[in-house]
């Protein structure tokens, strides 16, 4: 593959270099004459249109509806966000109609168009539960270090923004759909996450308080993959969202928002991939199985036949049949590994005497003779051992990569080793910021959803802990 510059030049273990390289050459994306921005090309698309499938269907069990609101936000609207969200920071890009009227944003987020159109469409307790999702483009202009899929300045995400008489109902559900993201990553990408609470330094601005699940990557790093988020009441204040209540007097409602984005791509390039390419689970892989004939002159025309015969066998899987002439079948095979192809099938001319056909596994490189009369049904139960496979290994790093650190030393330590470190923590905003100070970009990850019993000081001030919480260096 080299005499075509096709094949990756950087190792994983040099995640900086391979990753933008493996994203490129597995045929996933490329750069925009957009500075900051990207063009993602349909393999990777299809994993988004499947992120979609999976989770409409359960927005339709969770009673959330699809809706969809304008791109451009009025400055206004801004403002009223910025009244009660300290530290509120748009990351914009600004148009202008003419010079009679207020600038308008392109959407770096939804809340404040949809909260306007929510003051008008709420009005007594009989609307509420009240639940709407939109598939939508964000724009984040502030943006400058980017990289493919985990940080452009234009990305598709989901946002999803209920609202609810009770703030019972609110927090049950905002648990919920971050507990959906949960699923959806380990069903779907073969992902595992930690999650729960985030700081409140690190929480949405404006919101009670955020929930979110982060994956570890091989570099100890972790990556944020959803984050679901009680805004409280203040956004319905501020909107002037109200509904008449039981009791016939008016009331604001609890609100809250969450969202994945196409980062989940990332996330799973940068997770599953190795040294030849990267590895796509089979739930999401567009070509599941790619058929690569072993040809001799003498045998090449029933080969090929028999090739042929296998992919309308196996056209659930949408088999690719290559039947190029211009490669070996090791620059095949190479190609189809560098751009994760779940599954191998090679047959030649003894494979077609044996009547069978050899599978090879893109996970594991492990090779399997199939007769031919249980070629579909072999490859069903191939490609999901491939799914929990990928899983396993991703959960085995998940769990090597954090570490307990009793004191500050211990802490540095697995800092310095890569680690995500578990401690006690007095979860204090000052204590954070002297750290970050300290240790530039090391901050708090999550403050895990379950507990457990916390008795002792804090890890790094030495003052009563309050909490157990994960500790790293985050993308």
């Amino acid at each position: 593959m080299s005499k075509e510059g096709l094949g990756l030049t950087a190792k994983k273990k040099n995640l900086q270099d391979w990753y933008p390289e493996v994203v490129l050459k597995s045929d996933m994306a490329d750069y925009s004459a957009v500075k900051g921005c990207m063009v993602i090309k349909p393999n990777a698309y299809y994993v988004w249109q499947e992120i979609q499938n999976y989770f409409n269907e359960r927005l339709m069990n969770l009673n959330v509806r699809n809706a969809y609101f304008p791109l451009f936000i009025p400055e206004s609207f801004f403002k009223k966000e910025a009244q009660h969200a300290q530290g509120f920071k748009p990351e914009v890009a600004w148009i202008a109609n003419d010079e009679n009227s207020e600038r308008l944003a392109i959407r770096p987020t939804s809340e404040t168009i949809i909260y306007d159109s929510y003051s008008r469409w709420i009005r007594t307790y009989r609307d509420l539960p009240f639940r709407l999702n939109q598939w939508a483009n964000i724009i984040r202009w502030e943006s400058k270090a980017t990289r493919l899929f985990l940080r452009t300045r234009e990305f598709l995400w989901q946002e999803g923004h209920c609202v609810y008489e009770t703030r019972e109902e609110c927090d049950k559900e905002t648990l919920t759909f971050l507990q959906e993201y949960e699923k959806l990553c380990r069903e779907l990408l073969a992902i595992p996450v930690l999650k729960g609470y985030k700081s409140e330094n690190e929480k949405f601005a404006g919101a009670l308080y955020t929930l979110s699940i982060e994956a570890i990557m091989p570099d100890g790093r972790s990556l944020q993959c959803g984050t679901s988020h009680n805004l409280g009441q203040e956004f319905a204040k501020s909107f002037g969202i109200e509904f008449l209540g039981k009791d016939e007097k008016k009331h604001h409602p609890w609100q809250n928002s969450w969202g994945i984005s196409t980062r989940l791509i990332g996330a799973m390039i940068m997770l599953h991939g190795d040294d030849k390419g990267i590895i796509l689970p089979p739930k999401v892989a567009y070509n599941k199985v790619v058929i690569i004939p072993i040809l001799f002159e003498d045998s090449k025309r029933d080969v090929i036949n028999q090739a042929k015969k296998i992919q309308t066998l196996l056209k659930d899987f949408n088999p690719i049949l290559d039947l190029d002439g211009e490669h070996s079948p090791g620059w095949k095979f190479n190609n189809y590994e560098l751009k994760g192809i779940p599954l191998r099938l090679e047959i030649g001319p003894k494979d077609l005497k044996a009547k069978s056909a050899v599978l090879v596994r893109r996970d594991n490189g492990k090779k399997i003779s199939v007769k031919l009369k249980d070629l579909k049904k072999q490859i069903r139960l191939i490609l999901n051992g491939i799914q929990d496979n990928l899983y396993e290994k991703a959960s085995r790093l998940m769990k090597s990569s954090v570490v307990e650190a009793r004191n500050l030393n211990e802490f540095e330590k697995a800092i310095s080793n890569r680690k995500i470190a578990k401690i006690f923590w007095c979860d204090s905003v000052t204590c954070e910021k002297d750290l970050k100070e300290r240790l530039n970009t090391i901050k708090s990850i999550l403050l895990p959803l379950e507990q457990g019993k916390v008795s002792g000081k804090c890890v790094i001030c030495n003052n009563e802990a309050k909490v157990m919480a994960y500790f790293g260096k985050p993308y």
